[in-house]
């Protein structure tokens, strides 16, 4: 497995992130189990989890999973808020109660899980400023933020001192490109850590859901109504995409981890298992390239660039060379 340097940190991770928000719900310990040691066998170092994941289960057979191979690992998890409670109240508690389902004193990465109205910035940055200095997270950053609110955050910590955010965990795949406008260019301008969720699309990019077929009885799409829907209004890139993949004779998934990967501002994508066979299926999707012209024709066949009135700012939104 490639390892790619974390944003700013001096630190470097496997280019795959294991999400393990399945361990606890569908996958029992057993399986995570083989799921962790394969992970480790294949060079993947980089783990994320979540304190609201399957009621904090997912921590704690995290921890379980990894006594005596704690420093093998760069472990994410996200601060739990509590619906009506304030960032502010929750930050440091709620690491407190992550590091002790973990069994672990300090955690490498802390991420505020999503952005909320009305927050407080200096406030949260002050306390996030806190759980760095105690030594329960080496560094913080963020979940589904936009770039502006990054950048306020970030110039909040530059002013007092704080440590600055180095990460922004958002979805990203062939579907769902937002991030290309401003995120992605803030990303490369800044350093910033871009880990991408989703990147099969609920397995709309798997190749298990066909266009004008109705979906497995098995499947997630039998009682997911958007499924069907995504793979309806993306025909053609999808008929894209499974062209390639017979090419290459490899699965469409491969070939959209592999679109994924490649694409600039990315740091690493996020591949959340439930099953063992999955992790060893896509860990080869890692090991494919596409060419300049399959990321950019792939790319282009999902029609879904934001569309700008101008036709001059719309690639400037999208520029990466802004700053020397």
């Amino acid at each position: 497995m490639k390892s790619v340097p974390f944003g700013s940190t001096g630190v470097n991770v496997s280019q795959m992130c294991l999400g393990t928000m399945m361990f606890g719900d569908r996958t029992d310990e057993a399986e995570a189990g083989r799921i962790v040691d394969a992970a480790l066998a294949h060079g993947v170092n980089f783990f994320d989890t979540a304190s609201a994941y399957a009621q904090g289960r997912t921590e704690e057979i995290l921890g379980r999973l990894l006594q005596n191979r704690r420093d093998r690992v760069f472990l994410t998890t996200k601060v739990n808020v509590s619906k009506g409670a304030e960032y502010t109240d929750q930050i440091g508690p709620s690491l407190d109660a992550s590091l002790a389902r973990l069994k672990m004193d300090h955690v490498d990465l802390f991420l505020l899980h999503w952005a909320r109205v009305g927050m407080d910035p200096l406030a949260i940055m002050g306390e996030l400023a806190k759980v760095v200095r105690a030594g329960k997270a080496r560094f913080v950053g963020c979940s589904n933020f936009p770039a502006w609110l990054v950048a306020h955050f970030n110039a909040i910590a530059a002013a007092n001192g704080y440590p600055k955010l180095v990460n922004n965990q958002v979805p990203y795949n062939l579907i769902e490109r937002g991030l290309e406008v401003e995120i992605l260019p803030q990303a490369v301008a800044e350093k910033i850590a871009i880990t991408c969720y989703r990147p099969l699309m609920a397995g709309v990019l798997s190749g298990k859901y066909r266009p004008g077929q109705p979906p497995p009885a098995d499947t997630r799409a039998a009682s997911d109504e958007r499924i069907p829907k995504w793979a309806a209004d993306h025909e053609a890139g999808l008929t894209k995409l499974f062209a390639l993949a017979e090419s290459r004779g490899v699965p469409p998934s491969h070939v959209a981890v592999a679109w994924l990967k490649d694409r600039p501002g990315v740091t690493c994508p996020l591949i959340g298992v439930s099953r063992l066979d999955q992790l060893i299926d896509l860990l080869r999707a890692f090991d494919l390239s596409l060419t300049a012209d399959e990321q950019t024709s792939l790319a282009a066949a999902f029609g879904t660039e934001v569309k700008e009135v101008s036709q001059y700012y719309g690639p400037l939104r999208r520029a990466f060379g802004m700053i020397a």
